[in-house]
């Protein structure tokens, strides 16, 4: 367990709230997403009487170690920081935490499942912000299973914790659209920031329900109960997932690109190229493709010819040199907008295919 704490740190908290409104937090969080819900819970007013958040990792070309998103930003915020490798083991580091008598738990994001002790901690709970409406979602990659399954909206929820993964009742929830070319980041961005909303309006309200047995605190609450049906459950994505299979329709491939942004990964000519941002060309969904996926559609004989009712999946059928470059799949064809090769600049329409120096014909996805 590690321990950092500023000098004459007296907790974080801005003079401008009633004190009858402010709680004191103890909040959990790791990655980028959890960083507005940090900043929101300080801005109003909370004292935060300390940050848990992941170890610091190697990561980057030079493999250095480096501090959470969290952790950096608690300690520019002058907040104490406690490190667990493991806290359902941690014993130590599980009383130290109990010993700084926080009223709440807040967690977004942390990456560790909370043991029953932990939860048992703080009297007004603890409470979690989810980035999916419950059940749908459930575990460790919500934002972007949504994508990947072509969801048409998800949304946050502000959920009671207890002992099962994400089961808990919902206090407040809402939702958003989710747009046929956004990716994981964008998505993600508008996430945290609702979820930074989302949880300081429900502060108030778990204050005004007090303490005392949990059922009793939680019915005060008028929580919403999960329902049995519609469960589904986020696993953790793994390399082969990255791996982009031309035999799949285009909008399948677009979900992937978008989805798991920015890992989805092909072959070309020997070499690993990351797809960035891709377009699916399917009549059905122009009104939401861009005026140069939808100029592509409108005059189709751009990319259809004798190649392209012959072309394996993942050939180049056209170079669209303000576009990018249509691509054949199972289905419909693919625009492929953006894109990294290995060892090379992100680009996108004419530069990339100056940069793959490719051709009507060629082939991706051959090692």
């Amino acid at each position: 367990m590690a321990f950092a704490l500023t000098s004459g740190w007296k907790g974080c908290r801005s003079p401008a709230r009633p004190d009858h409104l402010s709680l004191k937090i103890l909040f959990w969080g790791t990655p980028a997403y959890a960083v507005p819900s940090l900043d929101a819970l300080v801005a109003a007013g909370q004292e935060l009487v300390g940050v848990v958040t992941q170890p610091d990792r190697r990561r980057g070309r030079g493999k250095g170690l480096l501090p959470s998103p969290v952790k950096a930003r608690a300690l520019d915020l002058g907040l104490p920081v406690f490190t667990p490798e493991r806290i359902r083991r941690d014993q130590s580091c599980q009383q130290q935490l109990a010993a700084l008598g926080a009223d709440l738990s807040v967690v977004v994001a942390f990456g560790q499942i909370l043991p029953p002790e932990v939860l048992a901690q703080p009297p007004l709970g603890c409470w979690n912000a989810h980035g999916s409406l419950l059940p749908r979602w459930r575990g460790a990659g919500p934002i972007q299973w949504c994508l990947l399954q072509g969801d048409s909206s998800t949304g946050v929820g502000i959920m009671a914790m207890e002992e099962g993964l994400d089961t808990g009742p919902v206090l407040l929830e809402r939702s958003l659209s989710i747009g046929l070319l956004e990716n994981a980041q964008q998505l993600g961005q508008r996430l945290a920031q609702l979820s930074a909303e989302l949880l300081v309006e429900a502060l108030p309200r778990i204050e005004a329900a007090k303490t005392g047995p949990e059922a009793e605190r939680l019915a005060r609450l008028g929580v919403r109960a999960q329902e049995a049906v519609g469960i589904s459950y986020a696993r953790m994505l793994t390399k082969e997932d990255l791996l982009v299979e031309w035999n799949q329709s285009a909008l399948e491939i677009h979900r992937q690109v978008m989805g798991l942004y920015p890992g989805a990964v092909t072959q070309w000519q020997g070499k690993r190229l990351k797809l960035l941002a891709t377009e699916p060309l399917v009549d059905r969904l122009a009104s939401q493709l861009s005026s140069d996926a939808r100029c592509l559609l409108a005059t189709p004989s751009a990319y259809s010819s004798a190649l392209s009712e012959a072309a394996a999946p993942g050939t180049v059928l056209a170079l669209a040199a303000d576009a990018g470059l249509v691509v054949s799949t199972a289905g419909c064809p693919l625009l492929v907008r953006a894109a990294q090769l290995e060892g090379k600049s992100t680009t996108q329409g004419l530069s990339l295919l100056q940069q793959l120096g490719c051709k009507a014909g060629d082939q991706f996805g051959i090692p």
